[in-house]
């Protein structure tokens, strides 16, 4: 991969991060917004801020009771919390609230470790189409000689957030910066000694805003604007890139979260392009659908080039993940059309997935 396809977006990111290390922490005013955050110990700092606690003196742990603190992941029971405070009973924070401290009383600050998308690990993804001759329109991206490559392999995500800037208009909008990293691990090709097939990684910043307003039944919950790369990391001829703008549309009603997600590629030259008409096959924009049911999580991604002709290219992701034992939950996923990898963009197959998750979707 050419460094410069990295360079303007990884020297935003840098920039916001010193940008940011003058903001401030504000106390938490709400403590239905503490259950949010992924660490344990900024967890139990926002609880005892919140409830005063950090006046009083130490007190013994007590062994009496069960430990239900979620150490990595979207506990349902936790996020969706409601806590007895005053004689009264809070209303439970929304599913994007919780994870955007949207509102003024789910504040919590900067530099907290918050969940992303989702982090699963399937130990079985399996496809029938595996791509082993990954082409583009640029020869110098097209790979000549078959690679030796199983159907069946291993994958992982990880994903995490921080807010780096809290009110950057005074008290609206704050700014978030993630990473998110995508592994394809040909774990049982032992006649090609196991190689990573495929590892996307994918920075990103967004200026996220509270909104609240509706729409036939729908409440707008969220307004955001980012700058997202993502790259293979890898040489020609599978060395694949590219920059976006992208907006972020987000509606809830009950137990329903719908993010609208069109994106503007950010052009590049064409001799240095890895992948020219990447756009009419990952699309100009996505849909995520996600149903919460009796601690179950149902999602469903759809997403198109918005284009006619044969340049109209699109895929659906459906992955439904439920409870297991403890924190664990089990995932499956299922996704049918093109770019299921940055490798893949332009290789229509179906692919299934089988293994369990730590974190749900937002």
């Amino acid at each position: 991969m050419k460094p410069c396809h990295a360079a303007a977006p990884l020297a935003l990111l840098a920039s916001l991060f010193v940008c940011a290390g003058h903001a401030q922490n504000p106390d938490p005013t709400d403590i239905r917004a503490c259950a949010g955050i992924e660490s344990d110990s900024q967890r139990l700092a926002c609880y005892d801020k919140a409830t005063g606690r950090v006046n009083l003196p130490t007190a013994r742990k007590r062994t009496d009771q069960p430990d239900t603190s979620n150490v990595f992941g979207h506990d349902k029971g936790a996020t969706s919390a409601t806590v007895e405070a005053n004689n009264e009973v809070s209303k439970p924070l929304s599913l994007l609230d919780s994870r955007w401290e949207l509102s003024p009383e789910s504040k919590l600050g900067t530099f907290n470790i918050r969940g992303y998308k989702p982090v699963y690990v399937m130990p079985a993804f399996a496809t029938s189409n595996q791509n082993d001759a990954p082409h583009s329109p640029n020869p110098a991206n097209t790979v000549t000689t078959p690679q030796q490559l199983d159907n069946v392999e291993a994958a992982f995500q990880l994903s995490l957030k921080t807010k780096v800037w809290q009110g950057v208009f005074g008290n609206a909008g704050d700014l978030w910066v993630g990473y998110t990293q995508d592994s394809y691990w040909q774990l049982y090709n032992s006649q090609a000694s196991r190689p990573f097939r495929e590892t996307d990684y994918e920075p990103d910043a967004i200026l996220m805003f509270n909104t609240n307003y509706q729409v036939f039944g729908w409440q707008g919950r969220l307004l955001g604007i980012g700058i997202d790369h993502q790259s293979n990391g890898q040489s020609d001829p599978l060395s694949r890139s590219w920059n976006r703008l992208i907006a972020d549309v987000g509606f809830e009603r009950g137990d329903w979260t719908i993010m609208f997600r069109p994106w503007w590629r950010i052009p590049e030259s064409r001799a240095n392009d890895n992948n020219p008409d990447i756009s009419n096959y990952m699309g100009r924009g996505d849909m995520q659908i996600i149903r919460e049911w009796k601690g179950q999580e149902f999602g469903l991604m759809l997403r198109d080039s918005l284009w006619g002709g044969n340049e109209n290219h699109g895929a659906a992701k459906f992955t439904w993940s439920f409870p297991l034992i403890g924190n664990l939950r089990g995932y499956t996923e299922v996704f049918k059309g093109y770019g299921e990898s940055l490798i893949d963009y332009n290789h229509n197959a179906t692919y299934v997935g089988l293994g369990i998750s730590l974190l749900d979707w937002y």
